[in-house]
């Protein structure tokens, strides 16, 4: 993204011509030294210089002064409208930063500074700068629209697009701004009202970047595929080494069970991402439906050795074993794609989970800080217009606290929610898991069971429960509780697989190994603990198998 993608650098230099006329007050305001004028003087001439062409003249004489003043704000500005100009980028974003130091309350500064962090990922700091860009320039479109995109990568979606609407206040006819007003009605699931603005924009300027794939997504949503189609296959056009149009197609040709033509764009996304796990997914499925059977087991289990949990691939796999007459095979991956499907489909807790990961690292950084009254906020913010409770709130900071290791604070709003309302679901489990990590089996149980007795089918807790019975060495109720709580966590499959073993269900053992080690695939410990418990219980081969498939991951 470059330094006001959106802004015009004429704009620019006209900014700086406002700013020089008031800076110099502002400077002596700020440092105590009084108003320069020749210092004003020289950069008149070089913004003249830099206007009639010679920017090399215009750069010359804004070293030469920043030698003499490095802390002069209008000349480092210029510095930075120079360099991006000539396409320095990062270090144009370095001058305007320096300059910022010296002018904190230069709208044009905070705004050229806020799109550079945006660019490099430093989401919440760009938040911040463009904030107080619009507290000073509440009326600029170009700020509204960067402070719409900074909202957006922060989650905050409805404060997004109370932005995006201000910046086409700002700037009705601007076609970018209908374009990013678009994507962000898509973004919050009103597609209909986001592509609408979407093909205003196109029919406007055909030639927007990324416009036809934004169509074709919004189509796609709709299940308008014909026009998915159509769309993704011109964003193709236009940008052929596009691979997130490509996938777009491909997705859309398999919806539209053309399979040669989806076999085709998945074989040129892998061109570009020869380990692409959706793509390789992709065209397994293609082949099968080819019935060129050989290649669809080799790109599935190219998907599996990469994504062990991957449950269509066992699904596909399952087919194409059947069609090729491997009735063992195909009967061994259809009970594994249903087992992971089992896991996936009860397991609620993952679910709350992922509504909370865009508000977590925020939330974290915020009780770092010491402000856990804003950590509340936040939370209550991100789930205005759900059943989320106050109490929901404190648990969710709770168990925060919990994970960076502060276990009063974390105690302390467990306790609090369950004060506020004592059915809250999670706040008994999370201290049951804190006296499990301390070794209190029994305060861990009785956790525990005030947590099912308010929610009987709360899987993390009845997983919970099947740890204790584990640790007690009541190994067919801890494998019946954690069964019955369809857990992914590998650590827990690792103790069903052994209870298993231990009550001699061996064939039930096998299919829990293969599930461990696919969702514990990235931890190496988990993964040796799995591959010596089948060993120790004469499972070489099944041992070597999964240990020859992470190896190729």
């Amino acid at each position: 993204m470059a330094i006001g993608a959106t802004a015009n650098h004429l704009r620019a230099f006209l900014l700086l011509a406002l700013f020089v006329a008031g800076v110099a007050a502002a400077r002596a305001q700020n440092t105590g030294h009084p108003a320069e004028s020749p210092l004003m003087g020289q950069v008149h001439r070089a913004l003249s210089l830099a206007e009639h062409g010679d920017k090399q003249g215009a750069m010359n004489l804004t070293l030469r002064l920043l030698q003499q003043h490095p802390d002069f704000a209008p000349a480092l500005k210029l510095k930075g409208m120079l360099l991006e100009e000539a396409g320095h980028t990062s270090e144009a974003a370095a001058a305007y930063e320096e300059a910022l130091k010296f002018a904190p309350n230069d709208g044009d500064l905070l705004l050229k500074v806020g799109i550079a962090k945006l660019a490099t990922g430093q989401k919440e700091e760009a938040l911040k700068l463009l904030e107080h860009c619009v507290r000073i320039l509440p009326g600029d479109g170009d700020a509204q629209f960067y402070l719409a995109q900074a909202y957006h990568l922060n989650g905050q979606d409805e404060l997004a697009l109370r932005a995006i609407r201000q910046s086409l206040k700002a700037e009705p006819d601007n076609v970018s701004v209908w374009q990013k007003y678009g994507e962000l009605l898509c973004g919050t699931g009103d597609y209909a009202g986001g592509l609408k603005w979407l093909l205003k924009a196109q029919h406007s300027d055909a030639t927007l970047p990324r416009i036809d794939y934004d169509i074709a997504a919004a189509d796609y949503k709709l299940m308008d595929l014909a026009g998915a189609a159509q769309y993704a296959a011109r964003a193709v056009a236009a940008q052929p080494n596009d691979v997130t149009a490509l996938q777009l197609l491909a997705t859309t040709d398999v919806k539209l069970a053309q399979w040669q033509e989806a076999k085709n764009a998945f074989e040129r996304v892998l061109a570009f991402k020869a380990d692409d796990v959706e793509a390789l997914l992709g065209l397994g499925q293609c082949e099968l439906e080819l019935r060129h059977y050989s290649a669809a087991v080799d790109r599935l289990q190219s998907v599996l050795r990469l994504d062990p949990t991957r449950l269509l691939a066992h699904f596909y796999l399952s087919r194409a074993y059947a069609a090729m007459g491997r009735t063992e095979d195909a009967e061994h991956e259809a009970a594994l794609h249903q087992l992971m499907m089992e896991q996936r489909t009860f397991v609620r807790s993952a679910e709350s989970d992922e509504r909370e990961n865009p508000i977590k690292a925020r939330s974290r950084q915020l009780l770092l800080e010491h402000r856990e009254a804003d950590a509340l906020q936040l939370y209550r913010d991100h789930f205005k217009g759900t059943a989320a409770t106050s109490a929901d709130a404190y648990v969710f900071v709770g168990k925060l606290y919990l994970f960076m290791g502060d276990t009063d604070n974390g105690m302390r709003s467990l306790r609090h929610a369950l004060e506020i309302q004592p059915t809250v679901r999670g706040a008994h489990t999370y201290q049951g898991i804190l006296a499990l990590k301390q070794g209190d089996l029994k305060a861990a149980e009785s956790q525990f069971q005030a947590e099912l007795k308010n929610d009987p089918n709360y899987q993390m807790a009845i997983a919970e429960m099947g740890e204790v019975r584990y640790h007690q060495g009541n190994y067919s109720e801890a494998a019946e509780l954690l069964a019955k709580s369809r857990t992914m966590t590998p650590e827990l499959l690792y103790m069903l697989c052994d209870s298993y073993f231990r009550t001699g269900k061996a064939s039930d053992a096998d299919l829990t190994a293969e599930t461990a080690a696919a969702y514990g695939r990235n931890n190496p410990q988990i993964l040796k603990d799995l591959m010596e418990l089948l060993r120790r219980n004469g499972r070489t081969d099944l041992a070597q198998r999964l240990s020859a498939n992470v190896g190729q991951k």
